[in-house]
């Protein structure tokens, strides 16, 4: 690459890295920036097309053997690059994301491959697969335009065999990453699969807020009357059941949300209740209901949330952000290659997938910016009406300026930092370093 192309590269990126070498031993920077350029520009999951992508220094079979025999964490990687989306959000509410998916495998040789429900009802699939279960938490990030994307941040694969279930690897996420968020208010986002007591008990210790999608026909009770004087016996600890006819009384409200993409009419009734799963714990419970295209009402769904202080509106609101993970699922599999990770083992799977997972965040944290080196690489489709700043996109843009460069001749070992060769003879890059600073 020549020095004009070095300012075709946002300087945020180099950043990024360079704070997230610091989570990993010396002597393994320069094969994790290798790998993780590769990673991020490959559209599969092949080790070795990554090595294929950049100019690598080394053997291939080198990375084969750093990924499978390597003294480093991959939770440590994790975790360093959920410090990352921290200060690069500066938000004082955080919500997390968790969610479990399926990669489909032709081999029970695969680690943790088994047979699953596929309860995602899809046409083409059987109702039982074989395949992998990864249960992910994500982090809700904004772009500028308003849009909301969830930016992946741990992932655990659940085994074949034992009794460690999907309940459990949610709790362990979200207490691997809980130290990260002392001092924010955070809400933690599940659909009805992990809205039990035992994963709503273990966020509510934590000091975190949980607000999710339960059945709709979920034990729920009024608040139990005040005590009589004089009256005997233990005070009640439930009031009255709230039941079909209960729900029709309670008041209406319509109003017009932007949520899942678009405005939506919805209906919404909401009441503070006891419910019983809970052990009487005291939530906010929104009965909602969305508006069809000819003017009739969906059938109601029910929403649960432990912070009993937001509006029915805000608690619809912040639970339309649970959505954001799905695409990523679909990004992560089709284009970033989750689907083709293959290796022999737990630990190694792990890694590798962790290095494709972070490879997509720092793509998508660049979608999140303003700035117009960003915009940029996004230029290179003018056929398409206003250059959409998506992941995909700002990735085609970096393919142009990394492929088959010598990325570890970036990584100065003197003062530690990801940057362009002879970066301060460039005058347009030390100019857009400056801004940046």
């Amino acid at each position: 690459m020549n020095a004009k192309g070095y300012s075709g590269i946002p300087s945020e990126l180099c950043h990024w890295i360079t704070f997230l070498s610091k989570a990993l031993p010396v002597r393994s920077i320069g094969t994790f920036i290798e790998l993780l350029i590769g990673a991020m520009l490959t559209p599969t999951g092949f080790v070795t097309d990554a090595y294929l992508m950049v100019n690598m220094r080394n053997h291939w079979t080198s990375y084969y053997k750093w990924l499978q025999h390597g003294k480093w964490s991959w939770l440590g990687l994790a975790r360093q690059f959920a410090r990352l989306v921290l200060a690069c959000l500066r938000q004082h509410t955080v919500y997390l994301v968790i969610d479990d998916t399926l990669t489909l495998r032709a081999t029970k040789k695969a680690p943790g491959s088994r047979i699953h429900h596929q309860h995602g009802n899809k046409a083409n699939l059987a109702a039982y697969v074989l395949g992998q279960c990864w249960v992910s938490l994500a982090m809700v990030a904004k772009r500028t335009n308003g849009e909301s994307v969830a930016l992946p941040i741990l992932s655990r694969l659940m085994p074949s065999t034992g009794n460690t279930g999907k309940l459990i690897a949610a709790n362990t996420l979200v207490r691997a990453i809980q130290g990260l968020l002392q001092g924010l208010k955070v809400y933690v986002l599940m659909d009805s699969w992990y809205m039990r007591r035992r994963v709503i008990s273990a966020n509510t210790r934590l000091g975190f807020s949980v607000i999710g999608q339960v059945r709709i026909d979920t034990r729920l009770y009024d608040l139990p009357l005040p005590r009589r004087h004089g009256e005997l016996g233990r005070s009640r600890k439930y009031g009255e059941k709230y039941t079909p006819e209960h729900i029709d009384q309670l008041h209406r409200t319509i109003t017009t949300l932007k949520i899942y993409g678009k405005e939506q009419r919805v209906r919404l009734r909401s009441q503070l209740v006891k419910a019983r799963f809970l052990d009487g714990q005291l939530v906010h419970a929104v009965w909602c209901e969305f508006e069809r295209s000819n003017g009739e009402w969906k059938a109601a769904s029910l929403i649960l949330s432990t912070d009993i202080t937001l509006t029915a509106e805000q608690v619809i609101e912040s639970y339309s952000l649970r959505w954001s993970i799905e695409p990523i699922f679909n990004q992560l599999k089709q284009t970033w290659g989750m689907k083709e990770a293959w290796q022999q083992t737990r630990k190694t799977l792990h890694r590798w997938v962790h290095i494709t997972m972070v490879s997509y965040g720092l793509v998508q944290l660049l979608s999140c910016l303003n700035n117009p080196t960003v915009d940029a690489l996004c230029q290179h489709t003018p056929w398409r009406k206003e250059n959409p700043k998506t992941a995909g996109q700002i990735r085609r843009g970096l393919t142009l300026l990394f492929r088959h460069v010598a990325i570890r001749q970036w990584w100065d070992a003197t003062c530690k930092k990801f940057r362009p060769p002879d970066w301060d003879k460039n005058e347009d890059y030390r100019h857009q370093q400056r801004n940046t600073t």
